[in-house]
């Protein structure tokens, strides 16, 4: 008898080439940022108390709800954002 395990998913690496790793760095480097700023701009909002909105949070019995919702939404959109500004960042103008 063979003390191998099988396994039901096959053993895969995946290399990334030079210029593949260089690109997803960038994307993540970019996004980082970007998520960066949605947590600076959630905490300020919530900090100054715009339209109330922390006050109704910080009273709510399901206020951990509203967090992860609010900065989940945050993250994906200033962080896409972020990507969105560094791809356009690298274009070069052909006129």
């Amino acid at each position: 008898m063979t003390d191998a395990v099988l396994s039901p998913i096959p053993d895969v690496t995946v290399a990334l080439l030079d210029h593949q790793r260089h690109a997803v760095g960038f994307l993540l480097r970019h996004c980082a940022f970007g998520t960066l700023g949605g947590f600076l701009f959630g905490a300020l909002f919530l900090y100054f108390d715009i339209f109330r909105l922390g006050s109704m949070i910080f009273a709510s019995p399901d206020r951990n709800l509203f967090f992860v919702m609010l900065f989940f939404g945050l993250f994906i959109t200033f962080g896409s954002i972020g990507m969105g500004v560094g791809i356009m960042g690298l274009g070069e103008e052909r006129d």
